[in-house]
């Protein structure tokens, strides 16, 4: 089972999943592919602690302050390139950019 939360921020509404201890998604509201991997759907439930946490982190990044993703206990629903995907996102550092063609040589070297 899932729980959803929804939070605003200065990029509009954000949605976060959870599995009951880690975050599990985030999306902004519209996006394509709202919902990503999660399976089935989720119940709305503010009280999830990890929210709390989540809401603070996002609350510090919005700030200015530059939060560590690994501050927070993470558990991306997904194919296993997916979670290579996520493992270089979380690995950009706060205020840089990197582009889709880096994160495939990133990839490529991680088959390798």
């Amino acid at each position: 089972m899932y729980y959803s939360t929804t939070c605003p921020s200065p990029v509009g509404v954000i949605t976060l999943a959870s599995d009951g201890e880690r975050l599990a998604g985030l999306w902004l509201e519209g996006q394509k592919y709202y919902g990503g991997a999660i399976a089935g759907s989720m119940t709305e439930n503010d009280d999830v602690p990890v929210f709390s946490a989540a809401k603070q982190w996002l609350n510090r990044y919005f700030s200015g302050e530059k939060p560590l993703a690994s501050e927070l206990p993470l558990a991306p629903v997904g194919s296993e390139f997916r979670q290579k995907v996520w493992k270089i996102l979380c690995e950009i550092p706060y205020g840089s950019v990197i582009t889709y063609g880096d994160i495939a040589k990133r990839i490529a070297v991680m088959l390798n």
